[in-house]
């Protein structure tokens, strides 16, 4: 396909994520036309990186070349130092393939339940790709993180994935 084909006007969310789409479709609302892969029957693809980067990008070109058009992908998940960097990239699938963000969450409570004060510092990890047609040699390339801790507890009900027990001191709230 043509790279003039490719247009910023339409864009494609990599995921099949619900929370992540509603809240990506929220943020670009009124700049792009946003699609998700699933409202293109499009399947998700194997997350085989070796970081988030990289997860981010497989996504972000897979569906760049399925739909035709330019794409966003994001890859997230939460490191806990003493947990040797666990979930880290197996975020989505740290209680196995097809894990519920409940099931996710109620894992790794099991695996912190004896760790107490630094030992349950963690840090937020996120990475966003965009992609303006499949081979794009220089997708603009996002990562950040924030540092907080494991709560004891689900607390809240906004948000999905770790969002329920991921403490922010500075904001007093998951």
């Amino acid at each position: 396909m043509k790279k003039e084909l490719y247009t910023m006007k339409k864009l494609i969310l990599a995921t099949s994520n619900p929370g992540k789409i509603k809240e990506l479709q929220e943020m670009l609302d009124g700049h792009y036309s946003v699609i998700s892969q699933t409202d293109m029957a499009i399947e998700e693809v194997p997350e085989n990186g070796l970081s988030f980067v990289e997860n981010a990008l497989i996504k972000a070109r897979n569906a760049s070349q399925k739909s035709g058009l330019a794409a966003i992908a994001d890859d997230s998940g939460i490191v806990v130092n003493a947990l040797n960097g666990e979930p880290g990239i197996y975020s989505a699938r740290y209680a196995g393939e097809g894990a519920t963000d409940s099931e996710n969450v109620t894992k790794l409570l099991s695996e912190m339940k004896n760790l107490s004060g630094e030992d349950r510092k963690a840090s937020f990890w996120c990475a966003i790709v965009l992609v303006r047609y499949p081979d794009d040699p220089t997708p603009l390339i996002i990562q950040s993180s924030w540092e907080g801790v494991i709560a004891l507890e689900v607390r809240g009900k906004n948000g999905f994935g770790y969002d329920p027990v991921f403490y922010l001191s500075e904001l007093r709230c998951t």
